[in-house]
């Protein structure tokens, strides 16, 4: 039963006060006493008074519960409130005439924060309910500060992140534009070995447990492969025929000086992102049988971010158009690819990687 009509109230404020006892003339007392500082509900035993705290439990401040009641008594319905975890948001204080250290340890065990005497005095009854709920008013308003906060911090991360990845593909793709590419290079690239990790991890590859976030950064950091081709002249990086010894020697020098790039960005050691890139932007010309550079790794020595950028990177020059050639199809990329005429790739990469286009293809080495 309620002891007045209940008046709407401000989101988030706790403005009720449950008075719990099948006595009704304890209720008036207590009612009388927080008349000026709450609206009142009652209930003549734990069954109605659950009732009211899944109708009110956002807005009650605290429950005043007397223990010997019918139907459910004051230690039943904190047994419930316990399993609801809803002593942690609502105070309950037992009311009772029956203070005997047995009662006070269970009430205690089962979560009340006060056990007051009856009869009982208002004004006492009023501050010791008083200095309860203003700290539990206090941790709740702290709680909320901290959950806004929190996401207001989320918020931040996530925009500059996002802006991270504009910069780092504004910077690929005008890269892109000076050998002539659309800037969708860099893109494809990414959602390509995307795409590889995942079915690597769904194949349950060793080494290949990646986390969707790291997935997510090596993504990133693919789009910065070929961030060393900015310190490559024109002449070479636009050359429509085959370069010359000379000149494959020079352009083989951007991969290591995309890393020198990467060392000078101040996050460079403490983000994640770049630490991937680096690694990325040195390996991924380097072959699984040792002959690549610049450092001639071979097989496990090759770091598994850079060898599935190596492997996309291939794929997309193959089936895009560039300044020396056509664009493949998809057939024909997917044979030179396996028939070792584009470098050299773990059959463990190879495999996953054709059933990334045909998921009945056998696991073998294709």
């Amino acid at each position: 039963m309620e002891g007045c009509q209940i008046s709407p109230t401000p989101l988030g404020a706790r403005d009720l006060l449950l008075i719990v006892d099948d006595m009704e003339l304890n209720r008036a007392i207590l009612s009388e006493a927080f008349r000026e500082d709450y609206q009142i509900l009652e209930a003549e035993n734990g069954l109605e008074a659950l009732s009211l705290i899944n109708q009110y439990a956002p807005r009650i401040a605290a429950v005043l519960l007397d223990v010997v009641m019918p139907e459910m008594d004051g230690f039943q319905l904190l047994e419930e409130l316990k399993g609801r975890s809803l002593l942690q948001q609502i105070p309950v204080f037992l009311i009772t005439a029956d203070c005997s250290e047995e009662k006070m340890h269970r009430g205690y065990e089962l979560g009340v924060m006060d056990i007051i005497g009856k009869p009982v005095v208002p004004y006492f009854v009023r501050r010791r309910v008083r200095s309860v709920v203003e700290l539990f008013q206090a941790r709740e308003q702290l709680g909320r500060t901290v959950d806004l906060q929190d996401r207001q911090l989320a918020r931040q991360a996530l925009e500059i992140q996002e802006l991270n990845r504009s910069i780092i593909e504004s910077l690929a793709t005008a890269i892109e534009f000076r050998s002539g590419e659309s800037g969708q290079h860099v893109r494809r690239i990414s959602a390509l070995t995307g795409q590889l990790l995942r079915q690597l991890r769904e194949e349950g590859c060793v080494g290949c447990a990646f986390s969707d976030e790291i997935i997510e950064q090596i993504s990133d950091a693919a789009i910065l492969h070929d961030v060393g081709k900015i310190a490559i002249p024109d002449q070479i990086l636009n050359k429509p025929g085959r370069l010359t010894a000379e000149e494959f020697e020079l352009m083989k020098t951007h991969t290591v000086k995309g890393c020198q790039l990467l060392e000078q960005i101040p996050q460079y050691r403490t983000n994640p992102l770049y630490l991937y890139a680096h690694d990325i932007c040195r390996h991924h010309h380097e072959r699984w049988d040792g002959r690549g550079y610049p450092d001639k790794l071979a097989g496990d020595e090759i770091p598994l971010w850079a060898h599935v950028v190596a492997l996309a990177d291939v794929y997309d020059a193959l089936t895009n158009e560039r300044c020396y050639k056509p664009p493949f199809s998809h057939q024909e990329a997917m044979e030179m690819i396996l028939g070792g005429q584009c470098g050299v790739f773990s059959p463990a990469l190879l495999s996953a990687f054709c059933r990334l286009f045909d998921p009945s293809a056998p696991d073998v080495s294709c």
